[in-house]
């Protein structure tokens, strides 16, 4: 006897959903207000961003540090989150904690920046908090000498690493002693030593106000009364107006040639190749991001095809433009570099190869192809680059360090999109001239002086350390 057959079912479906048009998109562009303190603030509202991210940029750059005092810029923004004058630093960390807060901040040429994300929900609370830090820091003797401490600890690290010495050889290179630029921008175990907590507050008071101050907000503002949180908060922080201060001149010595750090026993050998050039304000500054790309930006650009794939001498190796400090009237700098690592006994052979590539560049250009793709990874991501409010704040508050329009990264990608393979050819060949570069080599110069000397493509010094 068989079981009589079951009544086939069937299922409804629903339709397949069809993907919408993309929209048009452009970078976010803020509003621009001043609070009655001075203070700028820039906002963007951002639905769906849940957690807001706030950058504030104070006009204490590097250069205002006083003679030997190298790194008081740094220890000072370390502190700013160190106690108040109404919470121990312990408290003021669990105020924070209690926000879902993050709070940072960093110093560096331009000035300091303090960062702070946080849910929306607790924006108010967060604010208070920054901006208790920012009218009231304590600066404890106790505080500030364990930052020294941390200080001093972190620079025997940096020295060790391979690409941080690296860096710090290339500045000492390029730059006159006299300009801050040239010097470590933490400080160095010297200037470190020598800094204490009145040193920290004189530093503090003679540049951080509201007047010369900008705060970027960016994150879901739906049902956020932020002028009436700002007045409440960041609103609250007062100062003097200030002076303002005169931009040294940013001079330096490109003059093809090659440094060795000398690393007994190396493996591997540190390649960092520079010189400076323009900033953001020159109109070559889209074609030289396009051109550095389709040099050195991904892993199908020229140097990892023959660096890389061709020839197995690195992971990787890439060409960049890096804004060191701008100013108002356009005469600020960038560093252009390449930078990278090889194996050791392989260090003469990449950097002839490199070199190659560069002449070939300067002989033959760029393709069409080449310059096609650029533009498709550098505009085409775009939207994907800034999902998050923190990217957008900070490219924001990148913006206002570097004395730019608010709309200028929107016109930067419409920019590149119409740069042609011609002129990205031409900023290119101009930023990386064989006959004008810096070659600075953390490696064993045991191994690797000798072969680099006979490529011929500057004079070769070996330094310790």
């Amino acid at each position: 006897m068989t079981d009589a057959a079951e009544p086939l079912t069937t299922m409804d479906f629903h339709p397949q959903p069809k993907p919408g048009e993309a929209g048009p998109w452009a970078f976010p562009a803020p509003e621009r207000a001043t609070l009655d303190n001075g203070l700028t603030v820039l906002r963007s509202h951002r639905p769906g961003q849940q957690v807001v991210a706030v950058e504030i940029s104070l006009e204490a750059p590097l250069d205002a540090e006083p003679e030997g005092l190298d790194g008081v810029a740094t220890i000072m923004a370390r502190a700013l989150s160190e106690g108040t004058d109404k919470r121990s630093a312990e408290e003021f960390a669990a105020e924070l904690e209690r926000c879902g807060a993050t709070l940072d901040a960093h110093a560096d040429h331009p000035g300091v920046r303090v960062s702070l994300e946080v849910p929306v929900s607790r924006l108010p609370k967060a604010l208070g908090l920054l901006s208790e830090a920012l009218r009231a820091p304590a600066f404890l003797d106790s505080e500030v000498e364990r930052l020294v401490r941390n200080r001093l600890d972190e620079i025997p690290h940096e020295m060790a690493n391979p690409g941080r010495r690296a860096a710090k050889e290339l500045y000492k290179e390029l730059f006159p002693a006299s300009l801050r630029m040239a010097r470590p921008r933490q400080g160095t175990e010297e200037t470190v030593a020598r800094i204490d907590s009145a040193a920290v507050r004189a530093f503090f008071e003679a540049h951080v106000r509201p007047a010369t101050a900008t705060a970027v907000i960016v994150g879901d503002l739906t049902g956020v009364d932020l002028d009436a949180v700002l007045a409440d908060t960041l609103g609250d922080w007062h100062g003097d107006t200030a002076t303002p201060r005169p931009v040294p001149p940013i001079t330096a010595d490109d003059t093809g040639r090659v440094i060795v750090v000398d690393r007994p026993g190396a493996v591997q050998t540190q390649l960092l190749i520079g010189r400076t050039g323009p900033d953001r304000h020159d109109r070559v500054w889209a074609a030289q991001v396009l051109g550095s790309y389709c040099l050195g930006g991904t892993l199908t650009s020229r140097l990892d095809k023959v660096l890389r794939e061709e020839k197995g001498y690195t992971y990787g190796v890439r060409a960049f433009g890096q804004v060191l400090r701008s100013a108002p009237d356009g005469t600020g700098a960038s560093l252009l570099a390449i930078s990278g690592s090889v194996d050791t006994p392989n260090t003469a052979p990449a950097l002839d190869d490199l070199w190659r590539v560069l002449r070939t560049l300067a002989a033959e250009g760029l393709t069409d192809a080449e310059r096609d793709v650029a533009v498709q990874n550098l505009v085409g991501v775009a939207p994907l680059k800034f999902e998050t409010a923190a990217s957008v704040a900070g490219t924001l508050a990148d913006q206002v360090e570097q004395h730019l329009p608010d709309d200028y990264q929107a016109r930067l990608y419409a920019r590149l999109a119409e740069t042609g393979t011609v002129e990205a050819t031409a900023a290119v060949v101009s930023a990386f001239p064989v006959d004008r570069l810096v070659t600075v080599l953390v490696g064993d110069a045991s191994q690797i002086a000798e072969p680099v000397r006979e490529l011929g493509i500057g004079e070769v010094t070996v330094v310790t350390g």
